[in-house]
């Protein structure tokens, strides 16, 4: 699976099978600072992937 990680401006190729959660673990990301888009659609944390999806994990940006 193909994973951008849009804070670091990272591009990883990865052989994963889980959950949104269970991924976040595996990368260390905090879940609550992020959201993620599944093949350009929002996905919940317990979507579950497979190896020909292209994941994009985008930060969450709040103010005040």
């Amino acid at each position: 699976m193909k994973i951008i990680i849009e804070r670091t401006k990272e591009e990883k190729e990865l052989d994963f099978k889980g959950t949104i959660e269970e991924l976040l673990q595996k990368l260390k990301i905090n879940k609550e600072e992020v959201i993620v888009a599944r093949n350009g659609a929002l996905v919940t944390l317990d979507t579950e992937l497979s190896s020909e999806d292209e994941i994009k994990i985008l930060s969450v940006i709040s103010g005040g």
